[in-house]
């Protein structure tokens, strides 16, 4: 028998997740024109709303679509398939690494939906300093981002739980 208490983080923030990522995308779609631009903080943030057609920093943007689609969704479903694992094997002494994990696990699916429906994700958040850009991202991307920083600070303070 599954224990669904020991799955409320995973499940609380992963939905949390998706329906920010969602909402702020189809907001975005709407809203603004592909390609184009809103400033919110000249010289340092812009709303741009961009298609990502590959991964991380666009990534394989150049394959065909199938190739891509395909590529994306085996890796991420692994991705997801690992994710969940350690969730479950997370003990509930360690809640912020469970909720890492869930961060983590939200985004993939968040990204997911995108490739599904559209076959390519939608950015949109644009941080810059003159004409140095950082790639733009999403919700998605910003939870899995956070996810994987809490990650890396447990298992680099060794603060990774012994057993379950």
């Amino acid at each position: 028998m599954i224990n669904m208490g020991k799955y409320k983080i995973l499940i609380i923030v992963s939905f949390i997740v998706v329906l920010f990522d969602q909402v702020s995308k189809a907001v975005i779609v709407k809203l603004i024109t592909p390609y184009s631009s809103v400033a919110v903080i000249p010289g340092v943030f812009n709303i741009t709303h961009i298609y990502n057609p590959g991964g991380a920093f666009g990534f394989m943007s150049g394959q065909s679509l199938l190739v891509r689609t395909l590529l994306f969704l085996v890796v991420s479903t692994i991705a997801m398939g690992f994710i969940f694992y350690f969730y479950k094997n997370t003990p509930k002494t360690h809640p912020i690494l469970a909720s890492g994990f869930a961060l983590i696990f939200g985004g993939a699916i968040g990204n997911m939906i995108d490739r599904i429906r559209l076959g390519t994700v939608v950015d949109f958040l644009d941080f810059y300093i003159k004409d140095l850009h950082w790639p733009a991202f999403n919700i998605a991307d910003s939870a899995i981002s956070i996810g994987m920083a809490i990650f890396l600070f447990h298992l680099i303070l060794k603060k990774m739980p012994l057993e379950s």
